[in-house]
């Protein structure tokens, strides 16, 4: 049996088109299914942990929304029994199926899923924070300071009168980023990787740690990033004018694997970070409100998709 989880509200209500007719295709195939729907944010996590805790026979999931949809069943999936993971992307940003070349039309989606010819064992980020050692699981990404700080507008400017109907992908990424941009400061801080490499800055933007290459609509800060190599890869930026980051973030725009001056990639299996000043921390584009010390850690190969 295949459980199907729809956010129907992803992408101004288009994941709900695209389940209508993923339904028809199902019932006329005759296929063995449920379908879940999410009605508020927390819904994706609750569903998946009643789908999955304490369940040792196989499941085959299927998130029908965008990348915190899925977020959301990720973080809240039991491992206890084999469990195997399906996509058919409906949000507006959708960096995990850029990353694992999902088709773009759903109706090809749910064809490789009914018809599965390849399975990954993909990876997954946890990020640990705050006095009471909160965590988060994540898919794609997790980071600090101005990319979480995107992340945290584009939340709190969906929820406002009038911006609800509007997409919000890599434009809308750019246009807050911007925004962003201009309000941010920085930071002295350091990161500690694998418990050994204690490296300092003096002035932070961000940080992100990756298991995909991209993030925030098609942003690749991490284009060498692999999915299935059982590492994160860092993204730091840290410059003393906030003008060098322009070239920066349009090189990520752009997909652009040159190296530029205050902009570092690492590799690593967990990270710690510390900064001196509290700063936005996102998982997924998630909020994991303001920080100043967070851990990032990847948990290999755990993940069975279909793709």
């Amino acid at each position: 049996m295949y459980h199907f989880i729809i956010n129907p509200r992803a992408c101004n209500g288009r994941s709900m088109k695209i389940w209508r007719k993923a339904e028809r295709q199902l019932n006329r195939l005759g296929e063995d299914y449920e379908a879940h729907m999410t009605e508020k944010p927390g819904d994706g996590s609750r569903l998946a942990r009643e789908l999955t805790s304490g369940c040792r026979e196989p499941r085959i999931i299927v998130v029908v929304g965008g990348d915190g949809t899925m977020n959301e069943v990720l973080d809240g999936l039991s491992f206890a029994g084999p469990v195997t993971l399906g996509y058919i992307s409906a949000g507006s940003g959708n960096d995990l199926a850029k990353s694992l070349r999902l088709p773009k039309k759903p109706g090809k989606s749910l064809k490789k899923i009914l018809n599965p010819k390849y399975h990954r064992q993909l990876d997954y980020g946890v990020i640990s924070y705050g006095e009471e050692s909160d965590h988060r699981r994540f898919m794609v990404s997790s980071g600090i300071g101005l990319d979480a700080a995107v992340c945290h507008d584009i939340l709190a400017t969906r929820t406002k009168r009038g911006m609800k109907k509007l997409p919000f992908g890599k434009g809308w990424y750019l246009i807050l980023g911007i925004k962003q941009l201009l309000l941010a400061r920085p930071v002295k801080g350091y990161i500690l990787l694998d418990g050994v490499q204690k490296v300092e800055f003096n002035h932070l933007y961000f940080i992100s740690a990756h298991i995909h290459p991209y993030e925030g609509g098609g942003f690749r800060f991490a284009p060498g990033a692999d999915p299935c190599d059982g590492r994160l890869t860092v993204r730091v930026v840290h410059q003393d004018a906030k003008r060098k980051l322009v070239p920066i973030l349009f090189g990520a725009l752009r997909g652009s694997r040159k190296k530029y001056a205050g902009s570092r990639l690492y590799t690593c299996q967990e990270i710690e970070i510390h900064t001196e000043r509290p700063m936005p921390v996102h998982a997924d584009g998630e909020s994991c409100m303001t920080q100043t010390d967070v851990q990032i850690r990847c948990i290999p190969h755990r993940i069975r998709m279909i793709v």
